[in-house]
């Protein structure tokens, strides 16, 4: 018999977990649907003391990358997530954290964007920044998520990488 704990979760559940085993400093965030669940279910964390860290939720995606920058750049380990359009009202802030070398992880639940307005999965939202410096992997399952959030927290953090 073994004391390993099972869960049947969700991708996003599951990235939030992850997040919750690699303990970042800070969190921003602002919600935008697919990944709502990732970040309310850190704040459940933050709030039941099981994620101690620094958790702002800010006014917009812009504001949530400019924070995460911000901490990562005094050392801080961060995180945030996004989707769709909030990606792209990000996409300001990743060349600058990408050419600044500054470790952020951050999900994004690809969705399509507008126009027309859909919460239908694609990948049109990532893809349009593949030239920003940012390392993207892309997961099959819940199981993929977690695994490949918590390596991307040790990727992102390398000396050789800082991205």
């Amino acid at each position: 018999m073994s004391d390993a704990q099972q869960l049947f979760v969700s991708g996003n559940e599951a990235v939030a977990l992850a997040v919750r085993l690699a303990r970042p400093h800070v969190i921003a965030a602002y919600p935008i649907t697919p990944q709502t669940i990732v970040v309310e279910r850190l704040a459940d964390f933050v709030e039941d003391g099981s994620l101690p860290c620094e958790f702002l939720h800010v006014e917009s995606e812009h504001s949530a990358m400019a924070a995460c920058m911000g901490a990562s750049a005094m050392g801080a380990r961060t995180f945030t997530a996004t989707s769709s359009q909030g990606l792209l009202h990000m996409c300001e802030g990743l060349h600058y954290a990408s050419g600044g070398r500054l470790p952020i992880v951050m999900m994004n639940a690809n969705r399509s964007v507008a126009l027309p307005w859909s919460i239908f999965g694609d990948q049109r939202d990532s893809l349009s920044l593949l030239d920003s410096g940012w390392i993207q992997v892309y997961v099959e399952d819940a199981q993929e998520a977690l695994d490949m959030t918590l390596q991307a927290f040790k990727i992102a953090e390398h000396g050789s990488v800082l991205t």
